[in-house]
């Protein structure tokens, strides 16, 4: 162990973090290796900031501590090669376990196998590898966009007209945009604009492209917008340009910093549909634990998402996400990759 510790302590590079290791090696009553050892798990982001991201983060930490797990988590910042090579330097490290979290499936599907083929188990997080010995952990996007997107249906009726901000190449972006071009068709609306970037600066980033979309389409009264930092974007366009009353956003994620815009007075953030992201790092822990210790948990591992809009934040008083699970029990935790073996991450 002393010998993995030390390559762990090497990969010190840029967006990388390094856990303690735990205190104690083994779980009474776990199956091999947690009942006699300690594990080592990597998990590589491709973004490199955001709230979704820090409370990814923080959900993987918890479950980890939980687990005894020591823990390598890096975040290649939007780079495709520097994902690549974070992936590389957790199979040379030699760890147990791989989590991505998101990114470019041809960036990433040799990488993966390779890890596979090292004995490495590897599960992914909102990016498709197309190999049916990589559980994918999901937030069922689909399902997401049409929750949203009928909230919007019912506020503004059919044959509205919208626009959606969007980047092509990203699976949860892929399947929820999929989902919006579907609403186009069978509701009869009519999407005048689609722009996006991923970089970064994404908020400010759309938010310049969005003024300049509004001031070219005045009759645009719906921005769809699959990623929370692409809504915070969107308003902060809107609000710029004073068009609240004008135009409304009905988006997918939330974070603390989320409920905060949103409830604002006169918010043009109607509603969002999510699920947890601390929830989603403690089952992508729980996944990964579960394919190590020779119980796969299954190809598709899929968190259900949840609709709020700004009339449920404001009415039951919400202003954070630890009193959006209060009051939301689907928000608290979920079920999704649970053993006997496994302890609760603490909340």
């Amino acid at each position: 162990m002393f010998k993995t510790l030390k390559r762990l302590a090497a990969l010190v590079i840029a967006g990388s973090i390094i856990t303690a290791p735990a205190s104690a090696a083994g779980i009474a009553g776990a199956p091999a290796p947690f009942d006699s050892k300690t594990v080592n798990i990597a998990v590589v982001s491709f973004l490199g900031s955001g709230d979704w991201l820090q409370a990814f983060e923080a959900g993987v930490k918890k479950q980890a501590d939980a687990l005894g797990i020591n823990l390598t988590v890096s975040q290649a910042r939007n780079d495709n090669d520097t994902q690549r090579n974070l992936v590389e330097q957790a199979i040379n490290l030699g760890v147990d376990g791989i989590i991505i979290n998101n990114g470019r499936p041809e960036v990433l599907q040799d990488v993966a196998q390779k890890a596979l083929d090292a004995g490495i188990k590897v599960v992914a997080y909102d990016v498709d590898l197309d190999n049916p010995q990589i559980p994918q952990i999901e937030q069922s996007d689909k399902d997401m966009a049409k929750l949203v997107l009928e909230q919007a249906v019912k506020d503004k009726g059919e044959a509205f007209v919208g626009g959606a901000v969007y980047v092509a190449g990203f699976a949860p972006l892929d399947r929820r945009y999929g989902v919006w071009k579907e609403f186009v068709e069978k509701h009869k609306l009519t999407e005048k604009a689609v722009w996006g970037v991923v970089n970064d600066t994404v908020p400010a980033s759309v938010a310049d492209q969005t003024k300049a979309i509004l001031r070219a389409n005045p009759d645009i009264s719906v921005i769809f917008t699959p990623w929370d930092e692409f809504a915070k974007g969107v308003k902060l366009a809107i609000d710029e340009l004073g068009l609240s009353q004008q135009v409304k956003i009905y988006g997918v994620d939330i974070s603390t910093a989320d409920i905060q815009l949103i409830t604002e007075p006169d918010s043009a953030w109607v509603a969002t549909a999510a699920t947890n992201a601390a929830v989603v790092g403690e089952v992508s822990v729980r996944a990964v634990s579960l394919a190590i210790a020779g119980q796969f948990p299954g190809r598709s591992v899929l968190l259900q998402p949840t609709l709020i809009t700004r009339d449920d934040l404001v009415n039951n008083n919400i202003g954070t996400i630890e009193e959006l699970q209060q009051k939301f029990p689907a928000f608290q935790k979920s079920d999704a990759a649970s053993a006997e073996w496994i302890p609760a991450a603490k909340q």
